[in-house]
């Protein structure tokens, strides 16, 4: 039996800390979605990882044990760039009646235009915007066209649809990024705290971040 909702979440994950995991648990609660799909970028084209996939994805998968968070290797499996309309055209075609929700950060949204055939993106999937302090929603352009044409009306839920609808949702603000867990590291401080023990004890079990 198909999924009725699956959210996607993508991302580096380099390391996954309490901003992604509590963003993630947030949104999979308040838009109703039966699945949250962690989906660690293999390649990423607009940006280089430190930690290698393989290690990024064994965090991933020591973050998420025993919460309802789910991972999804798919673009671990494919070679070149891990564009997202791939992964959405691959999750299409597997769940082609169900609703799938992209989720992304204001920060990100505000850079699609740059994203590899961005426009395909909301032919595939729903989107969520993850409100951001200190990032906008601009009031015109390109992207205020897009929003305003694809807006979730107040008495929709995205649930309903398969693609075609965006939304801009609140969570509860982190102010935790995986480049200053990586400078505490090389500076030899703790991030205890800021991301789970079982993902920083294999930090500290690998070096990861370490200074060479």
């Amino acid at each position: 039996m198909d999924k009725k909702s699956i959210g996607i979440f993508g991302g580096t994950f380099d390391p996954i800390h309490f901003g992604h995991c509590r963003a993630a648990l947030e949104i999979k609660q308040q838009l109703k979605l039966e699945e949250l799909r962690l989906i660690p970028c293999k390649n990423p084209p607009h940006r280089t990882t430190i930690a290698s996939a393989e290690d990024r994805l064994a965090m991933l998968k020591l973050a998420v044990k025993n919460t309802p968070l789910m991972i999804d290797d798919c673009e671990m499996l494919r070679s070149g760039p891990s564009y997202t309309v791939d992964t959405l055209l691959s999750l299409r075609k597997a769940h082609p009646r169900t609703s799938l929700c992209l989720i992304i950060a204001m920060d990100a949204f505000l850079g699609l235009p740059t994203w590899y055939e961005w426009e395909k993106l909301i032919e595939l999937a729903n989107i969520a915007v993850i409100d951001r302090q200190g990032w906008n929603m601009p009031g015109s352009g390109i992207l205020a066209e897009f929003f305003n044409n694809h807006a979730l009306a107040s008495k929709e839920n995205i649930i309903d649809f398969t693609c075609g609808k965006i939304v801009l949702q609140s969570i509860t603000s982190l102010d935790i990024s995986a480049s200053n867990i990586r400078l505490l590291i090389q500076k030899g401080h703790s991030p205890q705290f800021l991301l789970p023990d079982s993902v920083l004890e294999y930090i500290q079990k690998h070096t990861l971040y370490s200074p060479p």
